[in-house]
């Protein structure tokens, strides 16, 4: 198998984790996203989604996060809890996974952008209301998360952490990245982080998310060519 990745992004993170986590045999391939590499004629040839994460495993190959953890889940099973074959349970994991592409993962999203990418697209620092706007945004999506996805569960499914849990603290961290504290005053939410990060594996944990914590080194590096290409799609979005 391999994963064509890059750590930076959320959806990478947890397919990054959740192949490892099962003792999947892959090939790391990098696509560096801050050089524009998912619009390579080599990446081309592989997607022409030219988005990551993309798995091929032999000649199948397969975009989106969603259904690369749903297959990997399924041709290689590992304990139940990952993806509960309860109808219940696992209808648990999958109202999570369709509500999260364009809640919390896109509210992180915004606030990791205008944090990073603002500045270098347009010249400006970020306006305050626009910046306010973003973490209003992020913050009824993580209320949902603590409030109505976990309630008073230890994990999104239950007792046991399940894929959603993966998907959840890799979104959550994004903007953990941008040198803002979700976690701060909230206990219940906090305990659930040590949670997965227990059940994941320090090590791991640390592994897929260094990257992204060290995210200023990163973005000395961004090719300013790319930026340059991408500024009047960015200046759309946020303008």
């Amino acid at each position: 198998m391999e994963l064509y990745l890059d750590l930076h992004s959320q959806p990478c993170r947890s397919v990054f984790m959740f192949a490892k986590l099962l003792k999947i045999p892959f090939e790391f391939k990098l696509v560096d996203l801050s050089a524009g590499q998912q619009y390579s004629e080599d990446f081309g040839k592989t997607s022409m989604v030219r988005k990551v994460p993309v798995m091929k495993d032999g000649n199948f190959i397969l975009t989106e996060s969603v259904a690369i953890l749903q297959y990997m889940a399924q041709k290689h099973p590992g304990p139940d809890h990952w993806y509960p074959a309860d109808l219940q349970r696992r209808a648990r994991v999958l109202e999570y996974l369709s509500w999260q592409h364009t809640n919390l993962r896109a509210h992180g999203s915004k606030v990791f952008l205008l944090k990073y990418f603002y500045p270098l697209m347009m010249d400006a620092e970020v306006p305050p209301e626009k910046m306010d706007a973003a973490m209003e945004d992020l913050k009824k999506s993580v209320d949902l998360l603590e409030n109505f996805f976990l309630q008073n569960r230890p994990f999104i499914a239950g007792d046991k952490i399940s894929v959603a849990d993966l998907v959840a603290i890799v979104e959550i961290m994004q903007p953990v990245g941008s040198g803002i504290d979700v976690f701060e005053g909230r206990p219940k939410l906090s305990a659930w982080r040590d949670a997965v990060k227990k059940e994941v594996g320090e090590k791991l944990f640390a592994e897929a998310h260094d990257v992204l914590l060290d995210v200023s080194s990163s973005m000395a590096k961004v090719d300013k060519a790319y930026l340059a290409l991408l500024k009047p799609q960015f200046q759309k979005v946020f303008t």
